[in-house]
């Protein structure tokens, strides 16, 4: 066992298992065993929330937040018209809303587990079913992703445990739904790293139709075919990403065009939320930027941070792999971006997971994330009660955001210097070349700039295994 966190953290179970040690080889299959354990983390999540379901969601505004259990399903399901029938996109909803405003998979998703909640009782009683219908269909999500990421790295299954055992996962995975979109992203990433180019763009448009950070993960994806000279498999990924998302939004943006661009109007529209630097700066500017300035900055950031990450991509040593420039390029979103929801650490869990399998570095990182989470909530429970003395004041917050800000850096400096240092890379230390990279995975590059065009770094494939030339050592890999 080649990682020291463990390593350790198996000897609570009796240590790595030995030579002659007898196991439930034939049941017990790394897919069976993360899934089971992911469940049991979304399980303990949903203990968490209980709290809020006995009541705080309904009878305190405060207790919600101090107990650290809030969700947006249960409010939503009155404050946009579900309990009421409506149907998303083409009624109107009373309030300043006017329509739902998420993306149309996702308020789908939504209606659907409208349908299957009783809509006798209280009101209270039926956003109580609601959040565990939906509950349910998300411990499902949960489930896909733990296959997904499991299946994805053939030869390190076991990787999917980060993903399994994320205390972030628990504590955030009913929040909203966000999950829907993680899963079938994870399910793309399955389908690409085995060569099927269109699932991937298929599943990738759905994911784009539930939310739209997954539309990302083709920037990368274009620079490392450019690399390689894949293009055909390139034009096949994006042509089924487009056609798929199209499918899914056409009729909507014919029978309710204004109610379908909603969500796009509301992330234009809305100003500087939680979770952002840009709210640390707008809390400590006398006068704050406006919203469209706020807009032009965050995209002129981004757009800057994908360039840098695109010229990474190009003039590295050796190709990166596809999980690692994913995972930047998402992350380069949450940083940016004007708001930061607790739940959009799900985006990132499955990407870190492939992109730096390593317990230390994902760990650090994921305690950053449970001290932002818990830290939001205390913010809210100050700012609903005004008491200091019940919850965070307005200089903690900024604390908590930048402890989540730099933990999210650091595991994106991991991730460059394995791109930069590829023998600092745990998944190719062990013999790999791209394992989530489907048809990139062993190519011969054809495109490479700067240093990384001198280092004479090139992967071919050679009957039963690749044969990898790294400067004057040659050293056989088997697949």
């Amino acid at each position: 066992m080649e990682d020291e966190v463990a390593r350790a953290g198996s000897e609570l179970l009796g240590g790595p298992l030995g030579r002659r040690a007898l196991t439930c080889a034939s049941w017990w299959t790394p897919v069976r065993v993360i899934v089971l354990v992911a469940l049991g983390m979304f399980a303990l999540g949903m203990v968490q929330k209980m709290p809020c379901y006995n009541g705080a969601w309904f009878f305190g505004t405060s207790s919600q937040y101090t107990h650290a259990c809030y969700s947006d399903i249960p409010h939503l399901y009155e404050g946009r018209g579900f309990a009421d029938g409506l149907v998303p996109y083409v009624d109107k909803l009373p309030g300043d809303m006017e329509y739902l405003e998420y993306p149309v998979l996702t308020g789908l998703f939504m209606e659907l587990a409208s349908w299957v909640t009783p809509g006798s009782g209280s009101i209270h009683h039926q956003e109580k079913i609601y959040w565990m219908v939906n509950a349910g269909i998300l411990m499902a999500c949960a489930a896909v992703v733990a296959v997904c990421v499991t299946r994805t790295h053939r030869r390190r299954p076991w990787d999917a445990l980060l993903v399994a055992l994320s205390p972030a996962l628990a504590l955030t995975a009913t929040i909203n739904w966000d999950l829907l979109a993680v899963a079938l992203t994870a399910a793309a990433m399955l389908m690409w790293s085995r060569g099927r180019a269109l699932a991937f763009g298929v599943l990738l448009g759905l994911a784009t139709a539930a939310k739209l950070y997954p539309v990302l993960l083709l920037g990368p994806l274009l620079i490392l075919c450019l690399r390689a000279g894949r293009w055909r498999e390139f034009r096949a990924a994006l042509a089924g990403a487009a056609g798929t998302w199209l499918v899914v939004n056409l009729p909507v943006i014919l029978l309710a065009g204004e109610g379908w661009s909603k969500f796009y109007t509301f992330s234009r529209e809305r100003g500087v939320d939680f979770g952002s630097f840009w709210l640390i700066l707008d809390q400590r500017m006398d006068s704050p930027l406006a919203t469209d300035t706020v807009n032009l900055l965050a995209m002129v950031l981004m757009l800057l941070v994908c360039l840098g990450i695109g010229v990474l991509g190009l003039t590295a040593p050796r190709r990166p792999r596809f999980a690692q420039l994913a995972f930047l390029v998402v992350a380069a979103f949450v940083l940016t971006n004007k708001v930061y929801s607790p739940q959009y650490v799900l985006w990132l869990i499955p990407l870190a997971a492939l992109a730096r399998p390593r317990w230390r570095d994902f760990l650090i990182w994921q305690a950053c994330e449970v001290v932002y989470f818990l830290g939001i909530w205390m913010y809210l429970a100050y700012t609903t009660s005004g008491d200091a003395h019940k919850g965070l004041p307005t200089e903690g917050y900024q604390v908590v955001i930048a402890i989540h800000l730099l933990g999210t850096l650091y595991l994106c400096a991991v991730v460059v210097r394995d791109v930069l240092m590829p023998e600092r890379d745990v998944v190719r230390r062990g013999g790999d070349d791209d394992p989530s990279g489907g048809v990139l995975d062993g190519a011969e590059d054809v495109l490479v700039l700067g240093a990384g065009a001198h280092s004479g770094r090139r992967v071919a494939h050679s009957g039963a295994g690749a044969l990898v030339k790294w400067g004057s050592v040659t050293d056989r890999v088997s697949p």
